[in-house]
């Protein structure tokens, strides 16, 4: 513990207002290699870090959660051991047991992620209290992904109307659901796909349960039968989802979650849009580099695209079976505080929101001034250089620093004076 050692804090050290901190890098086989990531570009701020060009880089964590844990640059003190009621805040400190209740982090990916959603607070007690071997924790993991790049996305179930043409489309498809889920739902869909009735929402979504459940227990026998025979029909098609499913099959051979693509919204966010993803909602994300901030929590329920354990019946039976256009999901920010560099996405949880702020070389103002949240926060710079000032304390912020700054701290971020743009993306939590 940082208590034992001299050279470092003690439980009761109260001074970290604002400091330079180090986050940790993971290589899952999904990241990008070398330095195409964002993950190791950003990365290689902070020495000793340098990419390796055929290693994936694929996370950038900062936070403090046990997995990987940020430190202080300058004292290698871990961050969770200069948390303290001040600034943390007293009500933060006190609510989240003296810790951060969420993980920032810059994702960057060149392969799928799984087929997945994230359970609530009471289904995730009752899966650790079942399985901690599997679901490593009692807490809920709400997110929200911010787009660095064009970032591919699958996120909530399509229209009705858009699944039942699919399954004309797609004669495979229909196949590997069978003949009499297929006509039952598409038969439900002409009678009240389009009523927003409650019985009828709900008769709707029943439908749409049978359907995922009647696809994702499918043999796996002829799920390979049927994607082969797919994929062979479409090979050279220009056909936006045609030619994902080739893509995804290229990278997961036979694996039902190719299906997917038919069931699921299919988004391209642009840098500067970003999507939050409630618990009990399917999701995938497909590619691109982006900023993503969660309640702190690794708790995930997988059913395709994953070589990893793959729990269908939680994850049929845990979906909300919500449908429609993925477009009113996205977010692009809101005006923050009447400022005219900051941006902010707010979701509806108490765990996280996340403000970008934005200066280029040709606003009329190289400045903006954050005024003072009531609780803490982690900053990163995503592009170009600047300068952070907390107080008295000025850092030079060039891309991939990160900071961060304590409770009821103002700060000031300044474009660099040769810099084409200054963007930072800050997380924060107040209560």
């Amino acid at each position: 513990m940082a208590a034992n050692r001299p050279d470092l804090p003690s439980p009761g050290f109260d001074m970290v207002a604002f400091a330079r901190i180090s986050g940790s890098v993971m290589t899952y086989d999904w990241g990008k290699l070398g330095s195409s990531s964002a993950v190791a570009r950003l990365a290689s701020a902070t020495p000793p870090f340098k990419p390796d060009e055929s290693k994936p880089y694929a996370e950038l964590w900062m936070g403090t959660h046990p997995n990987a844990p940020a430190v202080l640059v300058e004292s290698g003190a871990a961050l969770k051991d200069v948390l303290t009621p001040t600034n943390l805040s007293p009500e933060l400190h006190s609510h989240y047991a003296g810790d951060l209740p969420f993980l920032f982090k810059v994702q960057s990916i060149r392969k799928a992620l799984s087929i997945q959603a994230h359970p609530d607070k009471a289904l995730a007690k009752r899966l650790f209290e079942k399985s901690p071997h599997l679901y490593k924790d009692p807490n809920h993991k709400p997110e929200m992904a911010l787009a660095l790049t064009p970032f591919e996305t699958f996120m909530g179930f399509r229209p009705l109307a858009e699944i039942a043409n699919h399954l004309s489309k797609y004669p495979e498809f229909a196949r590997v659901v069978g003949a009499d889920v297929a006509a039952a739902f598409c038969a439900q869909v002409t009678l009240s796909g389009a009523s927003p009735a409650p019985e009828d929402v709900a008769s709707n979504k029943k439908a749409l349960r049978t359907l995922f459940e009647a696809l994702m227990t499918q043999e796996p026998g002829v799920i390979a039968r049927e994607l082969d025979a797919l994929v062979a029909r479409v090979a050279g098609s220009t056909d936006v989802l045609d030619k994902l499913v080739v893509r995804l099959n290229s990278q997961f051979p036979q694996d039902v979650g190719c299906f997917c693509a038919m069931l699921l919204n299919f988004v391209t966010l642009k840098p500067g849009e970003a999507i939050f993803l409630a618990p009990n909602e399917p999701h995938a994300y497909l590619d691109g580099d982006l900023v993503e901030c969660m309640a702190t929590s690794d708790n995930v329920v997988r059913s395709g695209l994953t070589p990893k354990f793959k729990d269908v019946e939680t994850l049929v039976s845990m979906l909300t079976y919500n449908y429609g256009p993925a477009d009113a999901q996205v977010l692009r920010g809101d005006p923050w505080k009447g400022l005219a560099h900051s941006r902010l996405y707010d979701p509806p949880i108490a765990e996280f929101s996340v403000v970008k702020i934005e200066i280029g070389r040709g606003d009329a103002n190289h400045v903006e001034h954050n005024p003072a949240i009531k609780g803490p926060s982690i900053a990163i710079v995503t592009e170009g250089s600047g300068s952070i000032s907390v107080g008295a304390n000025k850092q030079a912020a060039p891309a991939g620093s990160i900071f961060f700054i304590g409770a009821g701290e103002p700060a000031t971020f300044e474009l660099g004076g040769d810099a084409a743009n200054f963007v930072v993306y800050r997380a924060f939590c107040e209560l």
